[in-house]
């Protein structure tokens, strides 16, 4: 059975390599495909489709765009859990509200 996220990301995917052949055209940092993966990497399927098509919507030249990272909920654990694996750090969250956190992509530079 296929993880429904992937089958959201898939196609995004697709549209990342044939937008890359044409000139660029998003108004936003990050740019609309980068923005609905992220929600679909770090939101409810549900919020992530509805945020996703909000900022489509917004992506034209009524709007100023500029820099629009994605906004998740996220409650943390209250016990810190030690994990005895080694990973790799893909989003930052950085505080806005109580309980939304900006959603900021990592960059392995090795």
């Amino acid at each position: 059975m296929m993880n429904i996220k992937k089958f959201f990301i898939v196609p995004i995917k697709g549209y990342q390599y044939i937008s890359k052949m044409l000139p660029a055209s998003c108004r936003y940092y990050p740019t609309c495909s980068e923005y609905a993966k992220w929600q679909f990497d770090t939101n409810r399927v549900d919020k992530a489709l509805a945020q996703s098509t909000l900022r489509i919507l917004r992506c034209n030249q009524l709007f100023a765009g500029g820099i629009d990272y994605p906004v998740i909920e996220f409650k943390p654990l209250k016990v810190l859990q030690k994990c005895n694996y080694d990973f790799q750090i893909k989003y930052w969250l950085f505080p806005k509200k109580s309980g939304k956190y900006y959603v900021i992509k990592a960059h392995s530079y090795s």
